[in-house]
């Protein structure tokens, strides 16, 4: 869990720098990565109900 801390962190951080220098991210748009982050959440949802059922 300390590891989604940390690359939170460190995004928000470049996110904050990109903002003050006023460059255009290079990340793909908000909709591709609330995508990702349901592809991600689906499959730790699986390994928990695996969890569970053990």
């Amino acid at each position: 869990m300390k590891a989604y801390f940390v690359s939170l962190a460190a995004g928000v951080i470049v996110g904050v720098i990109y903002g003050l220098l006023r460059v255009k991210s290079p990340a793909p748009p908000t909709v591709a990565l609330i995508g990702l982050f349901g592809m991600l959440a689906g499959e730790q949802l699986i390994v928990l109900i695996r969890n569970i059922l053990r």
